[in-house]
Protein backbone atom coordinates (compact mmCIF):
# COMPACT_ATOMS: atom_id res chain seq x y z
CA UNK A 1 0.00 0.00 0.00
CA UNK A 2 3.30 2.38 0.65
CA UNK A 3 4.61 1.78 -2.29
CA UNK A 4 1.21 2.18 -4.45
CA UNK A 5 0.82 5.77 -2.03
CA UNK A 6 4.21 6.76 -3.33
CA UNK A 7 3.95 5.92 -7.15
CA UNK A 8 0.44 7.80 -6.92
CA UNK A 9 2.54 10.59 -5.51
CA UNK A 10 5.11 10.81 -7.83
CA UNK A 11 2.84 10.69 -10.73
CA UNK A 12 0.44 13.36 -9.59
CA UNK A 13 3.93 15.81 -8.65
CA UNK A 14 3.90 18.39 -11.29
CA UNK A 15 6.92 17.82 -14.12
CA UNK A 16 8.59 20.61 -15.73
CA UNK A 17 8.12 21.03 -19.49
CA UNK A 18 11.56 20.94 -20.46
CA UNK A 19 12.32 17.72 -22.39
CA UNK A 20 15.13 15.29 -22.36
CA UNK A 21 16.00 16.59 -25.94
CA UNK A 22 16.32 20.20 -25.32
CA UNK A 23 18.62 19.91 -22.52
CA UNK A 24 22.59 20.95 -23.49
CA UNK A 25 25.45 18.75 -22.19
CA UNK A 26 27.32 22.11 -20.60
CA UNK A 27 25.73 21.83 -17.23
CA UNK A 28 26.49 25.93 -16.66
CA UNK A 29 24.61 26.68 -19.94
CA UNK A 30 21.61 24.45 -18.73
CA UNK A 31 21.65 26.55 -15.49
CA UNK A 32 21.47 29.93 -17.77
CA UNK A 33 18.90 28.77 -20.06
CA UNK A 34 16.70 27.89 -17.08
CA UNK A 35 17.05 30.73 -15.88
CA UNK A 36 16.40 32.51 -18.81
CA UNK A 37 13.06 30.20 -19.37
CA UNK A 38 11.72 31.26 -16.07
CA UNK A 39 11.99 34.85 -17.39
CA UNK A 40 10.22 34.47 -20.28
CA UNK A 41 6.37 34.04 -20.37
CA UNK A 42 4.61 31.35 -22.75
CA UNK A 43 2.60 33.83 -25.32
CA UNK A 44 -0.37 31.48 -25.50
CA UNK A 45 -0.77 30.39 -21.75
CA UNK A 46 -1.67 32.59 -19.26
CA UNK A 47 0.59 33.51 -16.67
CA UNK A 48 3.25 30.06 -17.60
CA UNK A 49 6.76 31.00 -18.34
CA UNK A 50 8.29 28.99 -21.08
CA UNK A 51 10.06 26.39 -18.80
CA UNK A 52 7.10 25.13 -17.49
CA UNK A 53 4.86 25.43 -20.26
CA UNK A 54 4.08 22.36 -22.70
CA UNK A 55 2.97 25.07 -25.54
CA UNK A 56 4.46 24.05 -29.15
CA UNK A 57 5.75 27.82 -29.04
CA UNK A 58 6.77 27.87 -25.67
CA UNK A 59 9.16 24.13 -26.54
CA UNK A 60 10.13 26.75 -29.64
CA UNK A 61 11.22 29.64 -27.47
CA UNK A 62 13.03 27.01 -25.19
CA UNK A 63 15.33 25.93 -27.95
CA UNK A 64 15.88 29.01 -29.47
CA UNK A 65 17.26 30.37 -26.25
CA UNK A 66 19.61 27.21 -25.98
CA UNK A 67 20.78 27.66 -29.32
CA UNK A 68 21.40 31.32 -28.61
CA UNK A 69 22.92 30.43 -25.94
CA UNK A 70 25.40 27.94 -27.36
CA UNK A 71 26.37 30.46 -29.65
CA UNK A 72 28.06 33.02 -27.15
CA UNK A 73 24.99 35.40 -26.72
CA UNK A 74 24.39 36.77 -23.45
CA UNK A 75 21.45 36.62 -21.48
CA UNK A 76 20.85 40.15 -21.82
CA UNK A 77 20.96 39.82 -25.75
CA UNK A 78 19.23 36.82 -25.62
CA UNK A 79 15.92 38.33 -24.00
CA UNK A 80 16.22 41.57 -26.16
CA UNK A 81 16.23 39.37 -29.05
CA UNK A 82 12.91 37.52 -27.90
CA UNK A 83 10.94 41.23 -26.85
CA UNK A 84 12.04 42.46 -30.25
CA UNK A 85 10.40 39.59 -31.64
CA UNK A 86 7.15 39.10 -29.48
CA UNK A 87 6.98 42.47 -27.88
CA UNK A 88 7.14 43.20 -23.26
CA UNK A 89 4.30 40.90 -23.10
CA UNK A 90 6.90 37.56 -23.26
CA UNK A 91 8.93 39.13 -20.10
CA UNK A 92 7.39 37.95 -16.74
CA UNK A 93 8.90 40.93 -15.39
CA UNK A 94 8.10 44.04 -17.65
CA UNK A 95 10.46 47.00 -17.17
CA UNK A 96 9.35 50.04 -15.83
CA UNK A 97 9.66 52.27 -19.08
CA UNK A 98 6.77 54.05 -20.95
CA UNK A 99 3.22 52.95 -20.85
CA UNK A 100 4.30 50.09 -18.32
CA UNK A 101 5.36 53.03 -15.67
CA UNK A 102 1.73 54.39 -16.17
CA UNK A 103 0.56 51.54 -15.26
CA UNK A 104 2.63 50.80 -12.14
CA UNK A 105 1.98 54.13 -11.00
CA UNK A 106 -2.00 54.68 -11.54
CA UNK A 107 -3.02 52.65 -9.18
CA UNK A 108 -1.39 54.12 -6.01
CA UNK A 109 -2.09 57.24 -7.52
CA UNK A 110 -5.88 56.45 -7.90
CA UNK A 111 -6.02 55.29 -4.25
CA UNK A 112 -4.54 58.71 -3.10
CA UNK A 113 -6.73 60.32 -5.07
CA UNK A 114 -10.00 58.18 -3.68
CA UNK A 115 -8.36 58.65 -0.13
CA UNK A 116 -8.27 62.33 -0.72
CA UNK A 117 -11.51 62.81 -2.05
CA UNK A 118 -12.95 60.94 0.44
CA UNK A 119 -11.38 63.16 3.35
CA UNK A 120 -12.50 65.84 1.52
CA UNK A 121 -16.40 64.33 1.78
CA UNK A 122 -16.52 63.20 5.39
CA UNK A 123 -14.27 66.55 6.77
CA UNK A 124 -17.26 68.66 4.85
CA UNK A 125 -20.29 66.60 5.95
CA UNK A 126 -19.15 66.59 9.69
CA UNK A 127 -19.00 70.79 9.38
CA UNK A 128 -22.48 70.81 7.87
CA UNK A 129 -25.12 72.90 10.36
CA UNK A 130 -27.44 70.35 11.93
CA UNK A 131 -31.24 70.85 11.03
CA UNK A 132 -32.71 74.25 12.79
CA UNK A 133 -35.54 73.54 15.28
CA UNK A 134 -38.91 74.21 14.31
CA UNK A 135 -40.45 77.65 15.65
CA UNK A 136 -43.20 77.56 17.70
CA UNK A 137 -45.63 78.49 15.14
CA UNK A 138 -44.14 76.36 13.40
CA UNK A 139 -44.58 73.72 15.61
CA UNK A 140 -48.28 74.79 16.41
CA UNK A 141 -48.66 74.14 12.80
CA UNK A 142 -47.39 70.57 12.96
CA UNK A 143 -49.10 69.65 15.58
CA UNK A 144 -52.27 70.76 13.87
CA UNK A 145 -51.44 69.07 10.59
CA UNK A 146 -50.94 65.82 12.43
CA UNK A 147 -54.16 65.62 14.42
CA UNK A 148 -56.06 65.99 11.40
Amino acid sequence: MKYLLLILTLLASPALAVQPDEVLDDPALEARARALGQELRCVVCQGENIDESNAGIARDLRLLVRERLVQGESDQEILDFVVARYGEYVLMRPTLSGANLILYIAGPVLLLLALLIGGVYFRRRAKAPDSAALSAEEQARLDQIMKE
